[in-house]
């Protein structure tokens, strides 16, 4: 079956999407690649795209992300050459996802202990102050 996956990069990782298109069109792989401005659209059989992927996430395990898609490249209900223009649906989304891309890439790299998430101080309730202020007024 043929599947179709994005390869995004994080804004941090020293890889850029010229890279892995490079890297994929070097590679023994039968495979259809589209480049694009946040990583590269891949298409293909489904075992030689996980064999891809596995060879392209190890350039930069914490910089690069696998995203399905549901339409291969150029396909009409997606292409915006073919719907007159504009950005592709789901385009916002993935802006949106790589915009946090970088902190997750830190996470992902950081090693040793993690610090816990100091608790949340509850709000004082407005009888709590009351009581307060009267016992400083006595």
């Amino acid at each position: 079956m043929r599947i179709t996956k994005y390869v995004i990069t994080s804004s941090e990782s020293d890889i850029l999407p010229s890279d892995i298109a490079m890297k994929i069109y070097g590679s023994k792989y039968d495979v259809n690649v589209k480049e694009t401005c946040f990583g590269v659209v891949v298409n293909g059989e489904e075992e030689v795209i996980n064999a891809l992927i596995e060879e392209i996430r190890s350039l930069d395990p914490a910089g690069i992300f696998i995203k399905d898609r549901g339409f291969p490249p150029g396909d009409p209900r997606r292409c915006r050459g073919r719907r007159g223009g504009g950005a592709r649906p789901g385009f916002y989304m993935i802006e949106a996802e790589a915009k946090m891309l970088p902190m997750i890439s830190r996470a992902l790299a950081a090693t040793g202990e993690v610090p816990a998430v100091p608790e949340k101080k509850k709000p004082l309730m407005p009888n709590k102050l009351e009581d307060i202020i009267k016992e400083g007024l006595i």
